[in-house]
């Protein structure tokens, strides 16, 4: 299922049809739990889902070139 989500004022709303939520016992007004982490997909999801898909449809590496200014770390922990 797909959900919009919408800005209003300083809340975010997700919404849904009506129908669905009779469906599953929802009423107008009613306090329900979410789960944020399950709001967009984890890390090992996506990898999960790479997997299922086969290498065919697995991204291309990206060459970023070698590290510069900030990124160089040259210290005793970095060895």
């Amino acid at each position: 299922m797909k959900a919009k989500v919408t800005q209003t004022g300083d809340e975010f709303v997700i919404r849904f049809p009506a129908r669905m939520g009779h469906e599953h016992g929802l009423s107008d007004g009613q306090i329900v739990e979410i789960n944020p982490r399950r709001l967009v997909p984890s890390l090992e999801e996506m990898f999960a889902e790479m997997d299922r898909l086969g290498p065919a449809n697995r991204p291309e590496p990206v060459d970023w070139g070698p590290d510069v200014g900030a990124e160089i770390i040259d210290d005793d922990w970095s060895r």
